[in-house]
Formats: C-alpha cells, sequence, structure tokens
C-alpha cells in the first residue's frame, strides 16, 4: 500500500468527526486489507507501517470512572498516560464524554522517562486538579496495556482507520493479566454525515457489525473479579468466541 507521513497526516482534521468501532478476528486482516489497498495509505513514522503503543490508566481505588463507563453515565473521563513508541513522544491524556456523546481529549507532553513516575509532576498533577473532579491523591494505576496500530488515511483525506492488534493487559491493582491478541480493534473516523466509506462496506461484505469496545474497560473487566460487568457481558462473550476459534 502507498504510505504516508506524519506531516501530511496533519490535513485529516476531522472537526465533526463519527467514530465506529468493531471487533475482528485477526485472520480477517489480510483479506481486509486486500479489499481496500487501492483506496487508502497506510501510516509510516520511522520506517515502520505497525506502530507499538503502552498506556496505563488511572483510576480511584472504587474503580469510579469504570463504573461510570459500564452505568452508562455522560460527562465522564478517562485518565491515561501514553507513550507513542514510533515516535519517543509520551503524553498524560483526559478523555471526556459529554451528555451528547461527544468525545473530546486533551493531552500535555511528558518526558518518556517519566512515564511510571508522571503521578509526580507538578504540571500532571496541576492538569489532572484543573480538568477533573480528582486529585492524584485518590487515584492509583490500574490497567496498563501494549497493542500496536496500522492507521489507514482514505486517498481524498477525509477518513482516519485505526486497526489495533496484539492487545494484551496487565492489571496493576490486582496482578492478573489478559491477552486478547487474536482481536483486532478497528475504528473508522470520518466526517458527520458522510457516505459508508470503502472499509465499511468491506466490514459490511465480511459480516462483521460494528460494537463499541473500551480498552480500559475490557481490559478491567477480564483483570478484576471484582469489577462489576454485567453489561459488558455480550462483548465479553464476543472475545471469548474470537480467542477460541
Amino acid at each position: 500500500m502507498p504510505t504516508i507521513g506524519l506531516d501530511d497526516m496533519k490535513a485529516v482534521r476531522l472537526m465533526n468527526r463519527v467514530d465506529q468501532k468493531y471487533m475482528v478476528p485477526d485472520s480477517l486482516l489480510e483479506q481486509l486489507l486486500g479489499m481496500v489497498a487501492d483506496k487508502y495509505f497506510v501510516q509510516q513514522i520511522e520506517g515502520e507501517l505497525i506502530a507499538p503503543y503502552h498506556t496505563l490508566y488511572f483510576d480511584t481505588n472504587a474503580l469510579a470512572m469504570y463504573t461510570m463507563h459500564h452505568n452508562q453515565k455522560l460527562n465522564r473521563q478517562k485518565l491515561r498516560v501514553r507513550c507513542y513508541r514510533s515516535t519517543n513522544t509520551t503524553f498524560f491524556e483526559i478523555k471526556n464524554k459529554d451528555n451528547n456523546g461527544k468525545t473530546s481529549k486533551i493531552r500535555i507532553p511528558i518526558d518518556p522517562s517519566m512515564f511510571e513516575f508522571c503521578y509526580k509532576i507538578p504540571e500532571i498533577i496541576e492538569f489532572v486538579e484543573h480538568n477533573t473532579p480528582y486529585t492524584f491523591g485518590e487515584l492509583i494505576p490500574c490497567i496498563e496495556n501494549r497493542f500496536k496500530r496500522i492507521t489507514l488515511v482514505d486517498k481524498s483525506m477525509s477518513e482516519r482507520v485505526t486497526i489495533d492488534s496484539s492487545i494484551a493487559f496487565y492489571n496493576r491493582a490486582t496482578g492478573f493479566e489478559s491477552d486478547i491478541s487474536r482481536v483486532l480493534v478497528i475504528e473508522v473516523k470520518h466526517e458527520i454525515g458522510a457516505p459508508m466509506s470503502a472499509v465499511e462496506q468491506a466490514l459490511h461484505q465480511l459480516h462483521v457489525i460494528p460494537r463499541r469496545m473500551s480498552k480500559y474497560c475490557i481490559g478491567t473487566a477480564l483483570t478484576n473479579p471484582s469489577a462489576k460487568y454485567n453489561r459488558f457481558k455480550p462483548k465479553l462473550l464476543y472475545i471469548d468466541k474470537i480467542t477460541n476459534l
């Protein structure tokens, strides 16, 4: 597939976008890419087409943010530090979801060496306390995850597609691990009102339906026996079905 660099990616703004997620068996990846290869660029960073990610999520001891998501509360947040290893950049990020279902993200860069100790950085403490109802005194590191990402951009520069693979979780609070590496998480992002894209058409032809999926919530449900998971049970059963194909 033709490649695209980070500088050209800046043209894909998607200010009023809609996001759709899918969970797909990894056995479909080659077929899916073959169906859309002539319609998309693939992002390349420092010669790499598949970028490794490392993320650590924070929550309260009582899993306040996880529980709000599980209970479908609006105006909820997720707090995380993420290392984009291909570019050797690290950010502390706050993801917000409002009453209208709109998701936005704010973040500040930190030194990659402070990934494990971001809670000690005065700017991060102020950032969290200014933008959330939490303080770092009540937060603990919860779920750590690692995955690899392929990023596609359509040739009209109006759509971005991410394909996450090799997803694995480690729960720092419980010590439990979970590997769902046979599951691909595909997210399609394009302008509101845009017609069905080539990737969406291909997924439809492969009989894949949309399924929302939060890595933080699924990772917590899989690695914390005390976490409420009723609403996530259909997704967990589907992940188990893919894993045992």
